[in-house]
């Protein structure tokens, strides 16, 4: 997708990007320059709420991981 920014640098966010991102209106976004792109990342309302249950399952494995290396020695 392509886009074109304004005289006044602005830009539009393609509707099937905005949709697909849950990007409304008054949503930050964070403009990732690492010297050759650039990334443009969606900030949630309330990112520890977002956040929560990213671990999910994370201790299980850990556990089941544990027990493989204690099997093997």
């Amino acid at each position: 997708m392509k886009t074109t920014v304004s005289s006044r640098g602005q830009t539009v966010v393609p509707a099937r990007i905005r949709r697909a991102h849950h990007i409304e209106p008054a949503t930050r976004l964070e403009w990732i320059d690492d010297g050759q792109t650039i990334r443009v990342v969606p900030i949630p309302a309330d990112p520890v709420g977002a956040a929560l249950g990213s671990t999910r399952g994370l201790r299980e494995e850990l556990i089941r991981e544990r027990e493989r290396e204690r099997r093997v020695g």
